[in-house]
């Protein structure tokens, strides 16, 4: 079983994945954010949704909004999410490996590194190839992750977060060439220890393009930030956008 496949994870972990910040942060950035502008009665597919982040501001700017992910518990949150903020959604259980709805999307976001979860390649290459399929004529493709330039910066230096009583230390390695990432996460409350580790792959601006275009993506465009800056030295994240002709 793949680390992303067990729920335990995302439940004993969520205070570190989703902090409150986060979620004031989507909706600044759906509020605001030229990549996640959206139109009253716009297709939106949020692949690998987790508790909502994203489902809710987007729903609340008048998009007609499909959350996807594999993590039961985590759907129950987005619905919970929703409910709270009396907007709906379509919220779906499904492997993004298999999840492919032909032409019903005008916009598909993948936030917050959900992107590269699959030791092989090739099913990383499958999940752009659905994004393609599931899309209009038209519609783009937004994806979210740490760039490799970017996380070169910082990478090797263990953090320390405190959550819920408790303090997360996680520490991160370099694999295969900088290929791929293993993060170890060590949860200690108390007498209680809980640790996990993620894995994934790593991408530059030039590999995650190169992808996007070989699946079929037209004007292919990376960014540093949600603002639309540039990707460069001063880069935040690398978000890579691409249209289906």
């Amino acid at each position: 079983m793949g680390w992303y496949e067990d729920d335990d994870v995302w439940v004993g972990f969520a205070d570190v994945m989703f902090p409150p910040h986060r979620f004031a942060e989507a909706e600044r950035l759906v509020a605001g954010s030229p990549l996640l502008k959206v139109a009253a009665g716009d297709r939106v597919l949020d692949l690998a949704c987790g508790p909502g982040t994203h489902v809710v501001p987007l729903a609340r700017h008048g998009a007609v909004v499909t959350g996807v992910d594999l993590s039961e518990a985590m759907l129950v949150r987005a619905r919970e999410a929703c409910e709270r903020a009396r907007v709906r959604a379509r919220l779906v259980r499904a492997d993004m490996r298999e999840h492919v709805e032909p032409g019903a999307y005008d916009l598909v976001v993948n936030m917050y590194t959900s992107f590269g979860y699959f030791t092989d390649p090739g099913d990383n290459l499958v999940v752009l190839r659905n994004v393609h399929t599931s899309l209009a004529p038209g519609g783009r493709l937004l994806v979210d992750v740490m760039g490799k330039e970017v996380f070169a910066g910082w990478v090797g230096r263990p953090q320390a977060v405190d959550v819920d009583g408790g303090t997360v230390y996680m520490r991160d390695t370099v694999l295969d060439d900088w290929t791929r990432l293993r993060s170890d996460w060590t949860w200690v409350r108390g007498d209680e220890v809980r640790r996990t580790s993620l894995h994934s792959t790593l991408y530059s601006a030039a590999e995650l393009r190169g992808l996007f275009e070989a699946v079929g993506f037209t004007d292919v465009e990376c960014f540093g930030d949600f603002d639309a800056s540039p990707y460069d030295n001063h880069a935040r994240r690398l978000i890579v956008r691409g249209t289906r002709a």
